[in-house]
């Protein structure tokens, strides 16, 4: 073990003893050798998650990491913390169901405090048809093993009193509530990754973009970087919003496109929110942090972007659907908002699979549900890396699904990917 050794209460007791001198650094800096078995593009959760099981779960060695900035710069730190697994189709509910029990139990297998808070998710109904759907999706989450519980009106009010319940367009009526979702400290989630990855031998290397993918014969030798090339047996991409730049580097484009998505907390507030929360009659979703800020977010912007920032009228039209919800917030002051790059693919769910050149893997596609997905998504991705073979919950993740009209279009959007 690097640096800081396990941590444990019994530590920080005895560094707070001891004027914390015994605190290294959380994991090693080092520069990248000339090759490597596996090669992992992408410092972000997925990313971070692919090398930790790749080497814990799956007995793998001579891993890297390569991240064009710093570790945890990209969507993993920018977005609403929000876990859950309330889905409703087949070829999505167990694999965010498998990802949920590995949140449950993340940061003693990790040995890290990622925060993780199961306060619950109620998903708002405001008619009879939302009704019925959304008892249809909790039945679909129960056959799957996961939590639903449908509440009526006067649960829903005891909960959250504040509530505009008497609206005249958007009564609320219910919820449909799993009470295993909540939030989870998403730049503690990379920390915890990194660390872990780092002292099971794989090389976290930072300031090192990625400028070509070399193929020789169809198959992949290795990354051009800033840092020079660097050999590699395979090369695993798990880059989100930048996928189609870096997949471009072997002229494949992918059927997705890149957006931006705001997101937004308020200042400071008293206890008021202990839970999150989803309008059903707009898109917004909201928690608050422990220190006391409204996290919350709403559309994507709906124009093609690689920039981490977005437009005026998304931000106007999320604190319109806050306040049509809580009207007591727009007494509230907003303290900041950032953003993150958004893989949107063209039925709303990821892919996770090889590509036709050998030794090259895809992660991508996740459109609003990356960060939930996080340990799932590095699980799955070691496993198709160290086998060549797809886990048993991510079958339905190919990028053939859309020649074979295999399509899992949650939201029944159709192939238009600003909508999903």
């Amino acid at each position: 073990m690097f640096g800081t050794g396990r941590y444990s209460g019994w530590r920080v007791v005895k560094e707070a003893l001891t004027g914390h001198k015994g605190w290294g650094p959380a994991w090693r800096d080092p520069e990248p050798q000339a090759s490597y078995d596996y090669i992992i593009i992408g410092g972000g959760g997925h990313g971070l998650a692919t090398a930790y099981y790749l080497a814990k779960e799956f007995r793998q060695a001579r891993i890297a990491v390569l991240e064009k900035g710093y570790l945890g710069g990209g969507n993993v730190g920018r977005n609403t913390t929000i876990i859950r697994s309330n889905y409703l189709l087949d070829g999505n509910e167990p694999f965010y169901e498998f990802s949920l029990k590995l949140w449950e139990g993340l940061e003693q297998d990790f040995n890290f405090n990622a925060m993780v808070s199961q306060r619950g998710i109620i998903n708002l109904i405001h008619t009879d048809a939302q009704r019925d759907a959304f008892t249809r999706r909790g039945n679909a989450m129960i056959l799957n093993g996961a939590d639903a519980e449908l509440l009526d009106r006067e649960q829903v009010r005891a909960m959250y009193p504040f509530l505009n319940f008497n609206n005249a367009r958007f009564p609320i009526k219910g919820a449909l509530m799993q009470r295993r979702g909540g939030t989870v400290r998403h730049d503690a989630v990379a920390w915890g990754y990194a660390r872990g990855a780092d002292s099971r031998g794989v090389d976290l290397i930072q300031n090192c973009e990625v400028t070509g993918i070399r193929t020789e014969q169809g198959r992949v030798t290795g990354v051009d970087t800033t840092r020079g090339f660097i050999g590699a047996k395979k090369v695993g991409v798990a880059v989100a919003g930048n996928s189609s730049r870096v997949m471009a580097h072997v002229g494949m484009r992918l059927p997705m496109e890149s957006h931006v998505l705001q997101a937004f907390v308020s200042e400071g507030l008293k206890p008021l929110i202990d839970g999150v929360m989803t309008y059903g009659a707009g898109h917004f979703y909201v928690s608050q942090s422990d220190k006391g800020g409204l996290v919350f977010g709403g559309d994507i912007d709906g124009y093609n972007t690689y920039a981490q920032r977005g437009n005026m009228p998304v931000v106007e039209d999320v604190a319109e659907g806050g306040m049509s919800l809580i009207p007591m917030i727009g007494r509230a002051r907003l303290l900041r908002s950032w953003g993150g790059i958004m893989d949107m693919s063209m039925d709303g769910s990821p892919i996770i699979d090889k590509t036709d050149i050998e030794g090259l893997y895809f992660n991508g596609g996740w459109c609003y549900g990356g960060f939930k997905a996080t340990p799932a998504s590095g699980w799955c991705f070691a496993h198709l890396l160290a086998t060549d073979r797809p886990h048993e919950t991510a079958t339905a993740y190919r990028f053939d699904r859309f020649r074979k009209g295999l399509m899992i279009d949650e939201k029944g959007q159709g192939a238009q990917p600003n909508l999903h």
